[in-house]
């Protein structure tokens, strides 16, 4: 089943930062896009709920050295 899910990302301070989260996201099994916007401090992920948790995309973002809120 494909959701959508929208975190408040802290710390993405440039385009290098936004495509860092995205290329930690789009690597992940399970996860079918994701965009981030760091003037608005956001990220948008699509995925597949049946594939992957919540838990595991908010994980990757902060080990990719970002907040999420």
């Amino acid at each position: 089943m494909t959701e959508t899910i929208n975190f408040t990302v802290t710390g993405m301070k440039c385009g290098g930062c936004e495509n860092n989260v995205v290329g930690k996201l789009t690597a992940l099994d399970g996860v079918i896009s994701a965009v981030a916007d760091f003037k608005e401090n956001h990220v948008s992920v699509e995925f597949d709920a049946e594939k992957i948790e919540i838990d595991d995309l908010e994980d990757v973002i902060i080990a990719a050295g970002f907040g999420v809120e």
